[in-house]
């Protein structure tokens, strides 16, 4: 069954008419702000949750910090013992392991123009990228001048279809009185 034979299928009212239609319209309008205010109250629901789940969790997670610093202390000042001269880059003990991990290497560079310049100059271009690509954007701004190149096509992304219901907003004294 094709997507559009499913979408047929499917039992959903049908506006008759353009009063139909604009009820509908409203309608839906009315239900999208009704699901703002019930996603806005879950939310609210939801910040208080963490909030005390936070304040719950606060002292266990500083003691835990406390406990990796103290145990990372210890194992610094007596790392030579539990590596076995520095042999290995872990130590088993009775109830885990604690292990040190080198990090990848990095580049930082500050000054990028300085930086291929002085490479440039001490001739080791090896460690320039450059990277030849496409230009969309240049393309989009003159179809005409690429129609005839083969292998580049312009066209559309298809067409969606939209539901824009009216809203206002209160004006400032309105705003006021609801409060």
């Amino acid at each position: 069954m094709t997507a559009k034979a499913k979408r047929l299928a499917r039992n959903y009212p049908v506006p008759q008419n353009r009063d139909d239609c604009d009820r509908m319209i409203r309608e839906l309008g009315d239900m999208r702000r009704s699901l703002a205010r019930i996603e806005a109250d879950m939310n609210d629901n939801l910040a208080k949750i963490k909030e005390r789940f936070e304040t719950k969790a606060e002292p266990l997670r500083d003691k835990a910090n406390e406990l990796v610093e103290g145990i990372e202390t210890w194992c610094a000042a007596n790392r030579d013992v539990i590596t076995n001269g520095n042999k290995v880059k872990f130590a088993r003990l009775k109830n885990g392991e604690v292990k040190w991990r080198s990090r990848p290497p990095k580049v930082t560079i500050r000054g990028v123009d300085a930086v291929i310049e002085a490479l440039l100059a001490l001739g080791l271009s090896r460690f320039i990228r450059t990277k030849e690509e496409i230009n969309r954007d240049a393309i989009l701004d003159e179809p005409e001048a690429v129609k005839t190149v083969k292998g580049i096509s312009i066209g559309s992304e298809g067409e969606d279809f939209v539901i824009e219901p009216f809203e206002q907003d209160l004006s400032p004294e309105n705003a006021k009185a609801g409060a």
